[in-house]
């Protein structure tokens, strides 16, 4: 009876926590918006504390405008930091804090190739990703230790049977999952800096850019990134909505001019 309990009380969590993203794909959601913003504050906060923060005012001015024509027509504050840093990486957290690495400005080598980082980046906060991710390792966790409560398999060949199902969930779920929210960050994004002016064919340029700075990578189906090849295939794919939103915008003047 506690078994069937405990089963009942798990799938109506999993129904209830049901959200939509942006794209219409089917969302797992377990934690507070209002939780998951703190959160964001404070690791923003921290970074902040342990990362040089770069001083240059051009570099600053140029990264602060690819930003703030992206995020014009966007709700909410969105407090943007250059690191300085040879990497080659910028983030968003939720709460509308957004970090950017200055290496990054060696590989996207223009405005608009800097807003398809940044765009990408956004594109995770809006689609809420932060809390599918959460939400999905609980989900995870908590299923398997529901598993064996209900079998308690205590034998070698359980146990055995158990690890096997953490791995198969790992690599079955979990990495799967985060792939389709890089590919999903992908699709806003180029939507994103189409509709500021920004050119979305420099999104693929980007990531051949990407390409030729090289780095060691494991296999796709072992990663929680898709491959550069499938990226690049991926944007070409959706390039035909993007132009179109692209040319809308300019004929309404937006026309961004960031440089440095």
């Amino acid at each position: 009876m506690v078994r069937k309990r405990l089963l009942a009380l798990s799938l109506m969590i999993l129904l209830t926590a049901c959200a939509t993203s942006p794209t219409g794909r089917s969302q797992l959601m377990l934690m507070p918006e209002g939780q998951l913003t703190q959160m964001g504050f404070e690791a923003f906060e921290q970074i902040k504390s342990k990362e040089q923060i770069e001083t240059d005012p051009e570099i600053n001015a140029y990264v602060q405008c690819v930003v703030r024509e992206l995020t014009r027509d966007l709700s909410g504050q969105w407090e943007v930091v250059v690191f300085k840093s040879d990497q080659a990486n910028a983030f968003a957290l939720p709460g509308g804090k957004i970090g950017v690495y200055s290496g990054l400005l060696k590989v996207a080598q223009n405005q608009h190739q800097l807003a398809a980082v940044v765009g990408h980046e956004i594109g995770h906060v809006q689609a809420r990703h932060s809390n599918e991710r959460v939400s999905q390792e609980f989900a995870v966790s908590q299923s398997l230790a529901l598993i064996q409560a209900i079998a308690a398999p205590q034998s070698a060949t359980g146990q055995l049977v158990m690890g096997a199902l953490g791995v198969g969930a790992q690599y079955g779920v979990l990495m799967p999952f985060s792939r389709i929210q890089e590919s999903e960050a992908d699709t806003i994004g180029l939507e994103l800096m189409a509709r500021a002016g920004f050119d979305p064919r420099e999104a693929v340029q980007l990531w051949y850019n990407m390409e030729a700075a090289g780095g060691a990578r494991p296999p796709e189906w072992l990663s929680t990134h898709p491959s550069h090849d499938t990226r690049i295939q991926d944007l070409q794919a959706r390039m035909d909505k993007a132009l179109a939103l692209y040319q809308t915008a300019r004929a309404q003047g937006r026309a961004p001019n960031c440089t440095y």
